[in-house]
């Protein structure tokens, strides 16, 4: 119903970056370190080593975990993970699997809005392989989903993804460069409505269309630092 909609927000960066930030020194040198981490995946899929250099690599990689395991916290209290859930696209998304520069798992997917619609480049590698020499289905869908994502937060009524539904025009290459696109269709009370395309050059390669439902991510702990999955009750 159309009562039940959560008002508009203004988008304010001072509103979903937490303060204080990370000194900028230190969230450099995570980028850099996740950089190098991105790279190794990379090249752990594309080798042919000798049983001696992967045990070497493999007992150097564990003294290496077991020296950052003494910093962990738990949980990050900074920056959000998707851009679904911070409600602003100019917020900070460091961890985020998609387009987090301080996370490994990440391609990253780099993502800017531009006017009413927001627009995407990534270049995904081995890592992200399916078909042979082409992307996994599954990451291309998790890449619209953040994007469609961005798109909804434009309008100012943030929500979460109720629906996703991506056509396969092409198969999407690896090591290239590729764009995405999405924008928003139409608003009915809670719901919004978005559509996206992905571009390799002017190859169609996939279309989507996401349905997002507007909630009010205070009411369920997601823009409480201190949240931890499991205590909603």
């Amino acid at each position: 119903m159309e009562n039940d909609t959560p008002p508009a927000r203004e988008v304010s960066p001072s509103r979903w970056i937490p303060d204080p930030t990370p000194p900028e020194g230190q969230r450099a040198a995570l980028h850099r370190l996740a950089a190098a981490l991105r790279k190794t995946t990379e090249q752990l899929l594309d080798m042919d080593a000798p049983e001696e250099e992967l045990i070497a690599a493999a007992e150097a990689a564990e003294r290496f975990a077991a020296r950052l395991e003494g910093y962990r916290a738990g949980r990050s209290r900074y920056g959000f993970a998707e851009t679904a859930t911070a409600g602003d696209t100019r917020a900070m998304f460091d961890r985020s699997p998609l387009i987090g520069l301080g996370n490994p798992v990440a391609p990253p997917l780099t993502m800017a809005a531009v006017g009413d619609h927001v627009e995407g480049t990534a270049v995904f590698t081995v890592a992200y392989e399916g078909p042979r020499g082409h992307v996994h289905g599954g990451i291309i869908a998790a890449a619209f989903d953040e994007v469609l994502g961005m798109v909804q937060s434009l309008t100012g009524r943030p929500g979460m993804t109720g629906q996703l539904s991506v056509r396969y025009r092409r198969p999407t290459p690896l090591y290239r460069e590729v764009r995405f696109a999405g924008h928003v269709e139409r608003l009915d009370g809670r719901k919004i409505y978005t559509a996206g395309t992905l571009h390799d050059g002017t190859t169609l390669c996939a279309e989507a269309e996401g349905l997002f439902i507007s909630v009010d991510f205070e009411k369920l702990g997601f823009g409480n630092p201190d949240y931890r999955p499991g205590t909603e009750g």
